[in-house]
């Protein structure tokens, strides 16, 4: 590296890095940025290094309780869309973010363990009735047929891990060989059909798709007898947990659920995998905006076999009509589930830096709200659409994914749709105490998840692959809002116009590494504020709390650095910086500063290399 001019920036020496020659995949420049001027150490500061810590203490303390010496989960193992191999998966979920966030690492060792040990325990796993995984749950360490609501949950871990572990060869080779269950690139495995570019059903995996309808039986599992277990649906008899999926059977031709499987391309192509992961990607994305686009800007929820969009367009399992009878009621309930897919729709502007991939959703939520009308005086909008039109009232304009649009326009003409989160209020100057009451709140739920490990009378032969995911203390939604600026997008739902889901990357403004250990995450003692969010600029405060080390960190724009820093300001000056836009600071034992940190978004191709490794 070359060090370009010297400037001073009211007590902070900056030293600015001349940029390599080359195209735009060359080494970045690094800004380096010296911070010397003392900060009292801010409440919110101390409180997110102690729930780093506490967060630490509690996983481990989990992983003693509920994993056997082998890292397989002691649970009674199932198959089943209730309490299947995808409830096994996440019972470590927000692990790997916390250690990405600057969590010790020997939560990271923890998380691959485990991946590592349920993918040997659900291989082994067998069923006698459900014939497709007579010979195992997973084949070629993954699911061998479910849909994408639960593929994607149990892939919740594993879509971030290249987060802290990029260089890891395994995980790449294993990235790839997933997503080439779905590029077409394996041809032993006929998911997806490239001439048509769709799923050949919402139900698939590692040995194909299903291409008759799906029985009670497959979703349900085996005949098994429900007394011993929590359930968490409520059924008190395994017929009770067949009825449940007695109208699961329509799942041949695509869904927009299946759209999550874009992940993997993501993370393949981040990985250094090439384009061709992230051309199947978009050509996937690119059909479904054309059929949104042509369904009268609505996303179908299903796509027939030979590739159309009929008058049935609203058809299948989880589609905008589906609204099954729950046995233990007898009444119907909405189970609409296309609204998940709108982050796959987030990861072609992540790849892309089009909106236009946004856009479909911006048209969709004007659709539904043209179909407003009064209903018991109160104006109200659509959540569903079956044979007689619109249904599923609820007061009010459609919110649903109105924060996630938002977040990726920074639009004012989205705003309204994005509610009024207390995050969002915090972040445009309204609820100044939210990161305190925000990590608060996380530290109580930790506690909360440890008491209730210690009080559980649970033994591996009574309870399902779901319980533990109920007792996992990571809590970090308050983390990566404060430390990245980031969505937390997790069941439950992180907001009240969110659905809940897992499987989807990190969406966010600032990602942290510890360039003396040559990690992710915030070095120790280093603590991180994200003050607001806009269309070009990101305002930040980064202080040290150790009164005799000094630390440094390196800040990049984005998860993926997709984000471009352009330049930072700190007391009024501004510091251009060079290449992606690569910064590091140089915080001075008790140092901190606030930081307005300008920047292009979606500039960069993503990559999950380090900062020091990209070149």
């Amino acid at each position: 590296m070359t060090l370009g001019r010297r400037a001073l920036l009211g007590g902070a020496a900056a030293l600015v890095a001349t940029p390599r020659a080359g195209s735009a995949a060359a080494r970045p420049a690094f800004t380096t940025i010296a911070i010397d001027t003392p900060m009292v150490a801010p409440d919110w500061a101390v409180l997110q290094r102690r729930l780093l810590a506490a967060n630490a203490d509690a996983c481990e303390a989990f992983y003693n309780a509920y994993v056997d010496r082998r890292d397989r989960l002691r649970v009674f193992a199932r198959w089943g869309a209730n309490d299947g191999p995808d409830d096994a998966a996440e019972a470590t979920n927000d692990w790997a973010l916390l250690h990405a966030l600057g969590g010790r690492d020997r939560i990271m060792d923890l998380t691959a363990r485990f991946w590592e040990g349920h993918l040997k325990q659900y291989a082994a796993a067998r069923t006698v009735d459900v014939e497709i995984a007579r010979a195992g749950m997973y084949h070629r360490e993954f699911p061998v047929q479910m849909d994408w609501q639960h593929i994607a949950e149990g892939l919740t871990t594993f879509n971030v891990m290249g987060l802290s572990r990029p260089r890891d060869a395994a995980l790449r080779l294993r990235t790839l060989r997933y997503a080439d269950f779905y590029t077409g690139r394996d041809p032993t495995v006929r998911n997806y059909d490239p001439a048509r570019r769709m799923m050949r059903s919402m139900v698939n995996g590692s040995r194909g798709p299903r291409l008759t309808p799906a029985t009670p039986l497959f979703w349900a599992g085996d005949p098994f007898d429900p007394i011993r277990f929590h359930m968490e649906h409520g059924e008190s008899s395994y017929a009770q947990t067949l009825a449940h999926y007695a109208e699961y059977g329509d799942v041949v031709g695509d869904n927009p659920l299946n759209l999550q499987s874009t992940t993997l391309g993501l993370n393949a192509y981040a990985l250094g995998g090439g384009e061709v992961y992230r051309r199947w990607a978009l050509d996937y994305l690119d059909a479904w905006v054309d059929r949104a686009r042509r369904n009268d800007d609505m996303v179908p929820s299903h796509v027939a076999p030979d590739g159309t969009v009929g008058r049935d367009w609203w058809t299948g399992v989880y589609g905008w009509g589906f609204s099954p009878i729950v046995p233990q009621t007898g009444r119907r309930e909405d189970r609409n589930r296309v609204p998940r897919s709108i982050t796959a729709f987030m990861n072609g502007t992540l790849l892309t830096g089009d909106s236009a991939y946004i856009d479909v959703w911006r048209r969709q939520r004007a659709r539904i709200d043209a179909a407003g009308k009064p209903v018991g005086g109160i104006f109200s909008t659509p959540t569903m659409y079956g044979a007689d039109g619109w249904y599923g009232w609820k007061p009010g304009p459609h919110r649903t994914n109105g924060f996630e649009i938002w977040y990726i326009t920074q639009s004012a003409t989205d705003r309204a749709a994005a509610g009024d989160h207390p995050w969002i209020a915090f972040l445009e100057g309204r609820n100044p105490d939210y990161p305190v009451k925000a990590l608060t709140a996380d530290l109580t739920r930790v506690s909360a998840r440890v008491a209730a490990r210690l009080t559980d009378t649970t033994t591996p032969d009574t309870r399902l692959a779901d319980w533990p995911i109920g007792i996992n203390p990571a809590s970090i939604a308050s983390l990566v809002q404060t430390m990245t600026g980031g969505l937390h997008i997790a069941r439950p739902p992180w907001s009240p116009t969110s659905p809940p889901q897992g499987g989807v990357p990190l969406h966010c403004r600032l990602r942290w590494f510890d360039p003396a250990r040559r990690r992710a995450g915030v070095p120790d003692d280093v603590a991180v504020l994200v003050h607001g969010l806009g269309d070009r600029t990101t305002d930040v405060s980064v202080v040290n709390l150790s009164a005799d080390t000094p630390r440094t960190v390196t800040v990049q724009g984005g998860a993926y650095a997709e984000h471009r820093i352009d330049g930072v300001t700190i007391s009024g000056r501004t510091t251009r910086t060079g290449g992606d836009g690569t910064l590091t600071l140089r915080l001075a034992p008790g140092a901190g500063a606030r930081l307005t940190v300008v920047m292009t978004r979606y500039a960069n191709r993503p990559t999950l290399a380090f900062p020091w490794d990209r070149g």
